[in-house]
């Protein structure tokens, strides 16, 4: 897994797709900012170059729990 910060916020998404290996982690950055401008996500994803299902999976599915799971602390 790789941490990439974003502001003050971390996310964890996966350096390679856990099917194929192709690596992914790189466009994650790109793919949330055009998103967020409001770009439909196919477009998004197929202008990065993700068009096997498993890779388009891996950006779709994608929660950020990072904040949830740091509220709780190691006992």
């Amino acid at each position: 897994m790789r941490f990439i910060k974003v502001g003050v916020i971390k996310i964890i998404i996966p350096i390679r797709c856990f099917s194929c290996g192709k690596p992914v982690a790189h466009l994650w950055e790109e793919f949330k900012d055009r998103v967020s401008k409001g770009e439909p996500r196919k477009k998004v994803l197929d202008d990065l170059g993700l068009e096997r299902y498993c890779c388009r999976t891996l950006f779709m599915g994608h929660v950020d729990l990072l904040d949830t799971v740091a509220r709780f602390r190691k006992a």
